[in-house]
């Protein structure tokens, strides 16, 4: 075998056995199930009628922003995982295996593709209940925004894969990573138009990540305008994964290195 088929075989065994924690401890899925199903229901019926998004039904210009936050969050179960992993002192028995040293982390954030795969599932089925629907969207606009989405987790799970291993224990890791990415999310579009918002922050808004991917998966599924979203998107989400996939590949080598 090949080093690299080597490397893909021991990745997925890898991301089999983060998959298989799912069973044992449910209470991690409330990321990808519970938290954005309340989400989507605490701002369409609660808070829904008080914000203005001229156009547009409140659900159709939420949904975007809400799927984005969520799927970024996903990456939360990453840094609890590599937490606890380095804690029990797991990271140790995988060096004294003959195993990939890159299936570590690989695995990690492969599985987390899987699981926000169930987190979508899981957000089109409330956002459409709750009156959803794709405007002026063809099927490939639609799969690109999929893809889009798909590809934001990928690199936020690498943005907490370094948060968790610069974390002493996961509920440091937790309180890092909340702190860090919860207000950026409110500093964005998700939740209202940026143009809401007062000088300053409405800049601040409208440099923020999280509002280029929103808009953009708006532009692709309910027909806003595009501007420059879309392909600043996916770029956004490139130099996210080349800043932070090196820096937790150097960190995690310098941990298993102790």
């Amino acid at each position: 075998m090949s080093a690299f088929a080597a490397t893909v075989n021991d990745t997925l065994v890898v991301a089999r056995r983060n998959l298989k924690r799912i069973p044992r401890q449910p209470d991690l899925l409330i990321a990808y199930t519970i938290q954005p199903v309340m989400f989507v229901l605490l701002f369409v019926y609660v808070f829904g009628g008080a914000i203005q998004t001229p156009g547009f039904d409140y659900v159709d210009f939420l949904m975007p922003g809400i799927i984005v936050q969520s799927i970024a969050f996903g990456g939360f179960v990453t840094a609890l995982g590599l937490s606890e992993d380095v804690q029990k002192g797991l990271i140790d028995r995988f060096r004294s295996l003959p195993m990939s040293r890159a299936a570590v982390l690989a695995g990690r954030t492969f599985s987390d593709v899987l699981l926000n795969c169930l987190s979508l599932v899981v957000l089109f089925s409330v956002g459409f209940l709750a009156g959803f629907n794709f405007i002026d969207s063809d099927a490939g606009q639609v799969i690109l925004g999929i893809v889009l989405l798909l590809l934001l987790g990928y690199a936020f799970s690498w943005v907490f894969a370094l948060v968790g291993l610069f974390s002493s224990s996961p509920e440091t890791a937790n309180s890092i990573g909340f702190t860090l990415i919860f207000p950026l999310t409110f500093a964005s579009s998700v939740f209202v138009p940026a143009d809401s918002m007062p000088d300053g922050l409405r800049q601040f808004a409208e440099a923020n990540p999280f509002t280029t991917v929103s808009d953009a998966v708006r532009s692709l599924w309910i027909g806003t305008p595009a501007h420059t979203d879309v392909w600043m998107a996916f770029v956004w989400c490139v130099v996210l994964i080349g800043v932070f996939a090196p820096l937790a590949v150097a960190r995690y080598r310098r941990v298993a290195a102790r």
